[in-house]
């Protein structure tokens, strides 16, 4: 699997898990080159805003997106920087 087909995965999970207001994939594999893991599964940084984050700790967010994610987790993803918000947190002046 490519990085785009890794994204298109990543995309299609976090959104039927959380029908989220926004969501931001990046590949970061470029910064990864030469890395053991780089082999073995992308390297991705994800911003998502939903309300299913309402209320929830950073922690439960994580696991949260980990869970929604699955097995790709073991498989198509090696590492996962994670910036999860509530819809509320993105509308605060």
């Amino acid at each position: 699997m490519d990085a785009q087909q890794r994204i298109a995965l990543i995309k299609s999970r976090l959104t039927m898990a959380f029908t989220p207001l926004s969501l931001d994939i990046i590949d970061d594999g470029h910064k990864h080159v030469g890395h053991a893991g780089a082999r073995q599964g992308g390297h991705f940084t994800v911003h998502i805003v939903a309300e299913a984050f309402t209320g929830k700790s950073l922690v439960q967010r994580h696991r949260m997106v980990y869970e929604a994610l699955g097995d790709a987790m073991q498989t198509e993803i090696h590492a996962l920087s994670i910036k999860a918000q509530s819809v509320e947190e993105t509308t605060k002046p």
